[in-house]
């Protein structure tokens, strides 16, 4: 006899506006207790100390989370000027000083430098695997180890506000992988100074943005009266950018059966104008997601399939 499944078949994003000095692993844990879901998975943690937004994917809608992963995402973060600490935020313990305080126009000039493609080596307390291991379990375990650089993507970089002559305010707009961690610790390194970050909030992950969110004490509210379902947006959410074909009825079944199907009885229907072979496709069927499809060969064949 299979094991029986916890909870109710719940399906969805729903978008917590994470507080501070709570793990995204708590989060993830109460808003599955509050939504007495079977299943539910994160696009990506927040270090304790952020705040912001943390969308989470429940039942199929973990289906899609890989596309949200990949997703820009948007920061407000401050800098402090003049100590850098072994986590590089404001956690951590302070390992080295500076008495060098950058000026806004020498900021200015230094964060073109860390604008399009680059090389960035992650925070040594970070969930970068090292030989099967976490880097922050190593880390805290002062076992002694080596972090490569790796390419992100650093889409906007602005100098926001200079609060005071030991704190700037930023925002980025950055791909997938990026540390912003680690970009405070090299821009402070590149202006001639140390640095680490003591604020950091993230503000757009992918389609979603804050007008999006809810807190988990609002959450928990509704919870409580049984509305708290009502916050989750639709699976399609997560792929507003990718292009959808409007399948048949017929169609929709045998692709959720794991079939392919012609390319060219959809086509006769609506141009695939833009759609290039072996680009993932959305499947609809109405307003419904009926399966994450990819064409070749003259079909349009099913590599992800959601039962609802």
């Amino acid at each position: 006899m299979g094991r029986r499944k916890r909870g109710n078949p719940v399906h969805g994003w729903l978008v917590v506006d994470k507080d501070s000095n709570i793990t995204s692993a708590k989060v993830v844990d109460m808003a599955k207790k509050i939504l007495n879901a079977e299943k539910v998975g994160h696009s990506g943690t927040l270090d304790p100390l952020a705040t912001g937004l943390l969308p989470l994917a429940f039942g199929e809608a973990t289906k899609t989370i890989s596309f949200i992963m990949t997703g820009k995402k948007k920061y407000n973060f401050t800098i402090c000027w003049g100590s850098s600490t072994n986590t590089d935020d404001a956690e951590g313990a302070v390992i080295e000083t500076s008495q060098v305080r950058p000026d806004a126009a020498k900021i200015t000039a230094c964060l073109n430098r860390f604008v399009g493609r680059i090389q960035q080596i992650p925070p040594i307390y970070s969930a970068v695997k090292v030989n099967g291991k976490r880097a922050y379990a190593l880390a805290r375990a002062e076992e002694p180890f080596t972090l490569k650089p790796r390419s992100i993507i650093i889409e906007r970089f602005e100098l926001i506000e200079i609060i005071d002559k030991d704190h700037a305010s930023f925002e980025v707009i950055s791909g997938k992988g990026a540390y912003i961690r680690g970009l405070a610790r090299d821009v402070a390194i590149n202006l001639g100074t140390v640095g680490h970050v003591s604020d950091l909030r993230r503000t757009e992950v992918g389609p979603f943005s804050e007008k999006d969110s809810i807190s988990l004490d609002k959450l928990e509210e509704l919870g409580h009266k049984g509305a708290a379902v009502d916050k989750l947006q639709p699976v399609e959410a997560a792929l507003d950018d990718i292009p959808a074909l409007v399948l048949t009825e017929d169609e929709a079944r045998r692709l959720k059966c794991g079939q392919p199907i012609s390319v060219l009885k959809v086509a006769s229907r609506a141009p695939l104008i833009g759609i290039l072979p072996g680009e993932v496709v959305c499947a609809m069927e109405g307003k419904n997601l009926v399966a994450l499809v990819k064409i070749k060969d003259g079909e349009i064949r099913p590599f992800r399939v959601l039962n609802r």
